[in-house]
């Protein structure tokens, strides 16, 4: 009897505890629910209202859908905004369930992961904008180059093309807190480096060419009665 009571002893605790933890705990399930439900509304109109403004058209001409294709994402660019969409409304109604439940860690934890959501939402516009604006100038240049007939206008074309990525990924990393510094110093160091390469390159294998263009644009021997009234003064 003595060992019977013993056992039975903690179990008013038990059941004070369980009816003190209940209510929080059905209304933090409650919100874990309504979050979902909205989260998945949310997305639906995320989706639809970007492709009603033909992001998508966007996305697919900068080349960023094809990179997701070619990862085996599943989906495109729109579909990826409606996701994080989806990811913030849950992740916030995570943290109102996890404050009314008392686990103010895992509150605290959570908020942190849905305030880093917005930068990936903002970070995916910067990369689709680049990558269009970078696809442009490639196509500027290659066009001009054409124009003046230059033999290499593709490869200037495909080399400012890959410049302005190389700068809207960096502007991205940025956005995201990523390795800003020691990136920033990779790319200015190679950056110089490519720099330096192709002005010895010029400088050593173009100096027929350099020179010829100097002597047309400003020969040495000027025709007669140009400069004249300088020689005068």
């Amino acid at each position: 009897m003595t060992i019977l009571h013993a056992a039975l002893a903690p179990l008013p605790a038990i059941v004070w505890q369980w009816q003190r933890w209940l209510p929080p705990i059905l209304i933090a399930l409650g919100i874990l629910g309504g979050g979902w439900l909205a989260a998945r509304f949310l997305r639906f109109v995320a989706t639809k209202t970007l492709r009603a403004m033909n992001f998508h058209i966007v996305t697919e001409r900068a080349g960023l859908d094809g990179l997701l294709a070619a990862g085996g994402a599943g989906t495109d660019t729109t579909g990826l905004m409606g996701m994080l969409v989806a990811a913030l409304a849950i992740l916030i109604a995570m943290v109102w369930a996890l404050d009314i439940a008392g686990l103010s860690a895992g509150a605290a934890v959570t908020t942190r992961i849905a305030l880093y959501i917005p930068r990936l939402m903002v970070a995916l516009l910067m990369l689709t904008a680049g990558l269009y604006f970078a696809r442009f100038v490639a196509q500027s240049v290659t066009l001009y180059g054409n124009e003046l007939g230059l033999a290499d206008a593709p490869l200037l074309g495909r080399l400012m093309r890959s410049i302005v990525i190389a700068f809207v990924i960096l502007m991205v990393l940025g956005e995201l807190h990523i390795g800003q510094r020691l990136i920033r110093d990779s790319f200015l160091i190679l950056l110089g480096g490519v720099t330096l390469a192709a002005a010895l390159a010029f400088g050593l294998g173009g100096r027929r060419w350099a020179a010829h263009v100097l002597e047309r644009d400003w020969p040495r021997e000027r025709p007669q009665g140009i400069g004249e009234g300088l020689d005068r003064r």
